[in-house]
């Protein structure tokens, strides 16, 4: 079943109406509901064909590729191949397709509106369960209903790493990596991250000062590497400074089972995070902003410490981001620091613009499509599932319009586990109902 010719007529049919994206979108969701009505649902076998296919993997760009999705994975990874038969082909010739883009660090799922605590469950107030804030787990939080989701999905992104955003705390807790599908079990990987915010904001929640902030980390991975070696027991009465429930998850970071991501600007801050490796020896480090990256660049790449950052940051927002330039993403490459771009949760989908500045800021394309995709993946020890174009991995799949770090390019079709994701949001759904209203009808009326 070929689907090529169905779309482009649609396309054009559309396009007369001036609005190109709208038209590809619409006709996307068309392919989407052929597809359904064709009997295939998770279990079906799709060949996309003639793009430009980028695998991420050593594979590189493949020029009129083909991917073959079966069961939900990627079964084979070719170049111009004929479609074998039983395969639902999908002719993406003169568009790209890449692996679904990750959110690097978000709130997804966690909050809909900030400032409304009955829909934000991305803050946490000190509870007596946690005492610095390491315990608190988002696993158990998050809505796959949330029309952030819906929203961020629609611009290729099909899995991201989310976590509290403030606990009041120390630690802002253990993040998750997950699926942005419609399932409702939504969890690649729990335990995935804890993070700490070591910047003035940081200082700002334990005593106003990073002379009680550094104490306060110290002290509790002392802790957390002494229980390590004499785990807790029920009946151990526990007298550390922090809680036993922060204890065992801090096991996980000391152990360098789980990363712990580290938010600092300063480079003296810096250099004082790359120095927490010297005591503790198997913590697998990774830097969230790093405004004054560039600065101490060298030191950061000897380290082997990997960087979470939002390329768009170059205003002095605050005393630590002085240093806050355009060129931190290309200068922090050069030195050999891996890159992960991420933006925060209600704009994450606009990650691919920043990446796509990033790149007129001297940054490598392709390091910043890595940046959008298997570098993120690595980080959180997902790259055996997502990431990346390669056979047996997880189909999370985009086709694009163009290249997807161009603004006026998009994702025309998304698939997750193989399924094509309907191309519509809250955002989408309600400019639809507004846009050809009955005007006949009160202003209450949608049709």
């Amino acid at each position: 079943m070929k689907c090529s010719a169905v779309i482009s007529n649609l396309i054009q049919n559309v396009r007369c109406q001036k609005h190109t994206l709208l038209a590809t979108r619409a006709a996307s969701a068309l392919l989407v509901l052929m597809i359904a009505l064709s009997g295939h649902a998770y279990a079906q076998r799709i060949a996309i064909t003639g793009g430009q296919v980028h695998t991420m993997s050593s594979k590189g760009v493949i020029e009129g590729g083909t991917v073959l999705i079966e069961d939900g994975t990627i079964k084979q990874v070719l170049s111009g191949v004929a479609v074998p038969a039983g395969y639902t082909e999908i002719d993406a010739t003169g568009k790209v397709v890449s692996p679904g883009f990750i959110g690097a660090l978000t709130n997804l799922g966690l909050v809909e509106v900030s400032m409304s605590a009955g829909v934000n469950d991305s803050r946490v107030n000190a509870h007596a369960v946690s005492t610095v804030g390491a315990a608190y787990d988002v696993q158990y939080a998050i809505n796959t209903d949330s029309t952030l989701i819906g929203v961020t999905r629609l611009e290729g992104f099909t899995s991201a790493a989310t976590g509290l955003g403030s606990t009041g705390q120390l630690f802002d807790g253990q993040g998750a990596f997950i699926s942005l599908s419609t399932d409702f079990n939504s969890v690649l990987k729990s335990h995935a991250f804890m993070h700490v915010d070591l910047s003035s904001s940081g200082a700002d929640k334990v005593g106003d000062s990073r002379a009680a902030l550094w104490v306060a980390l110290y002290q509790s991975l002392e802790e957390a590497l002494y229980v390590q070696s004499n785990p807790i027991t029920p009946s151990w009465e526990w007298f550390g400074m922090i809680s036993r429930a922060d204890a065992t998850a801090l096991v996980k970071v000391v152990s360098g089972e789980m990363p712990l991501l580290v938010t600092a600007n300063r480079a003296n801050d810096i250099l004082q995070v790359l120095a927490l490796k010297e005591r503790f020896s198997d913590l697998q480090l990774a830097l969230v902003s790093a405004s004054d990256g560039w600065r101490v660049a060298q030191q950061i790449a000897a380290a082997n410490v990997a960087v979470v950052l939002s390329p768009e940051e170059n205003l002095p927002g605050q005393f630590d981001r002085l240093g806050a330039t355009l060129q931190n993403a290309a200068r922090l490459h050069a030195a050999g620091v891996e890159l992960s771009i991420g933006i925060e949760t209600h704009n994450a989908r606009l990650a691919p613009q920043h990446a796509g500045n990033a790149v007129a800021n001297g940054l490598p394309h392709s390091v910043a499509l890595a940046a959008l995709t298997i570098n993120p993946a690595k980080l959180y020890g997902v790259d055996d599932i997502v990431g990346s174009l390669e056979a047996g991995k997880q189909a999370d799949i985009v086709i694009w319009s163009g290249d997807p770090l161009e603004v006026t390019q998009a994702a025309e079709m998304v698939f997750i586990k193989g399924e094509s994701m309907t191309m519509q949001s809250r955002q989408t759904k309600l400019r639809d109902r507004y846009l050809h209203r009955d005007v006949s009808k009160p202003a209450g009326y949608s049709q």
